[in-house]
């Protein structure tokens, strides 16, 4: 635990959930998708359907999609400054499963080069984030590591190669978690490492058969690289 577990992060207000959380949220949404994004669809629900408006959860989730931080002032201005970077935007409100965290987005991302990418996260408080769903398919990350998402045919071998290359690599694996669709099917790998993931190394998996694509998170790019 740290002081920021404690105190919560430095942001603009005025809430860590329904605001930090949420920039974040829409900031590793941006990173996700490789690009900088030129259409998003917003549903909210439970509380940040309820609440979100009034603690500009809204804002925030723009800010984060226009690469912001939480404690960017610009935030309170991020439809204005999405118009001017060329982001549109809509809002709607979510019906997902009972039990489902109150603090929830599902965002359709789409880019200007064509990507796609649907997201559900929730903020859980102190301005953290989760990963629940990426592209339908359960997830359960929250940004915080270098964090390697690799999309690909459910076949055998596939975990063997990626974990074989970041050994060869010298990264160690924090989590490894596996998701599916259906046996045989599609199948996402999620890999939070220790240590930043060589862009040799992605450039390797993007060529790898059977995989669909390959996302990779560094926390302190920018950008994610796809």
């Amino acid at each position: 635990m740290t002081v920021f577990d404690i105190l919560g992060p430095v942001m603009v207000g005025p809430s860590s959930s329904h605001t930090a959380g949420a920039v974040r949220i829409g900031n590793v949404c941006r990173k996700l998708l490789g690009a900088r994004p030129s259409r998003a669809d917003i549903h909210l629900y439970g509380s940040f359907a309820e609440t979100g408006r009034g603690h500009g959860t809204d804002k925030a989730l723009v800010a984060g999609l226009l690469g912001m931080e939480a404690d960017d002032l610009s935030i309170p201005q991020s439809f204005s400054v999405a118009e001017k970077n060329g982001l549109s935007f809509s809002f709607g409100t979510a019906t997902l499963p009972e039990g489902t965290h109150p603090n929830t987005a599902v965002i359709d991302l789409r880019a200007e080069d064509g990507r796609k990418l649907k997201i559900q996260a929730s903020s859980i408080g102190g301005g953290r984030i989760c990963i629940n769903k990426i592209d339908g398919i359960e997830t359960n990350f929250t940004g915080e590591y270098p964090t390697l998402i690799v999309h690909n045919l459910d076949q055998p071998g596939h975990v063997a190669e990626v974990t074989s290359m970041l050994a060869h690599k010298s990264v160690n694996i924090a989590t490894l978690n596996l998701y599916r669709n259906k046996k045989g099917g599609y199948a996402v790998m999620i890999v939070e490492t220790d240590q930043p993931v060589p862009p040799d190394a992605i450039s390797w998996l993007h060529r790898v058969e059977g995989v669909i694509k390959v996302t990779y998170l560094n926390v302190r790019d920018t950008e994610a690289r796809s």
